[in-house]
């Protein structure tokens, strides 16, 4: 499967011939053996990201290219789930959720703090063994968004936080694979591989505290409040 690894705070998942597809920083699809997951300090304000990502890599040791993801939550909390041919790795913490109430004028409508502080941040990274193009790869990063916010929503009440970030990959030497949604067996393995990496992270990191109630206990957060204009096309 996959070689994954955690140091000075750089979770990275390695496999040779992978191509990726991220929504992160500097973000889209890249050829690269790796990807990381980089958990940065309390009250971090770099805006060098660049600078940042290779300053981090070179302090671990880990060096190279591929996408990365940027979290406030430590990687003590990380986990990683395998079925079949898929490979999950989560990071999860709701500091800063983001609420998206069905009844704008009914709910609660108070959010603190600046919506892009780095404080929660729910980031998955994806890889499958499998071969997929362009398509198929866009949709496994849909249903990798899905399951993440099923799965927060389950079990916290939120359907994600401000910084959310999600990478999938696929092996380029490996089986073909025309399609995965998530009946196909890369999507369906995907889906239950996030719902146990990102729960079992929550779990962690709240193994000693509340998960908030709503984006008012919560630190962060912010909720939609504004309503959009409905029209027959």
């Amino acid at each position: 499967m996959f070689e994954s690894s955690i140091s000075d705070g750089v979770l990275r998942l390695r496999r040779p011939g992978m191509r990726w597809l991220s929504t992160g920083w500097n973000g889209g699809f890249e050829r690269a053996a790796t990807a990381d997951n980089i958990e940065v300090p309390e009250g971090w304000n770099r805006t060098d990201l660049e600078t940042y990502v290779a300053e981090r890599r070179e302090r671990a040791g880990v060096g190279g290219g591929g996408p990365a993801l940027l979290t406030g939550v430590s990687m003590r909390h990380a986990r990683g789930a395998r079925l079949g041919p898929v490979e999950a790795h989560a990071t999860a913490g709701v500091s800063n959720p983001a609420a998206l109430p069905m009844d704008p004028t009914g709910a609660d409508l108070a959010a603190t703090g600046p919506s892009g502080h780095h404080v929660g941040t729910v980031n998955v990274i994806v890889g499958t063994t499998h071969q997929l193009d362009d398509g198929a790869l866009s949709t496994l990063l849909a249903v990798v968004a899905e399951a993440k916010t099923a799965t927060l929503l389950a079990t916290t009440s939120f359907t994600g936080t401000t910084t959310d970030a999600v990478v999938v990959g696929s092996d380029e030497s490996g089986k073909p694979e025309t399609f995965a949604g998530s009946a196909t067996p890369v999507g369906s393995a995907a889906r239950a591989c996030v719902r146990e990496a990102v729960r079992a992270s929550l779990q962690s990191r709240y193994a000693d505290r509340d998960v908030p109630d709503s984006v008012v206990d919560a630190e962060y957060g912010v909720v939609t409040d504004r309503r959009a204009e409905v029209f027959e096309p």
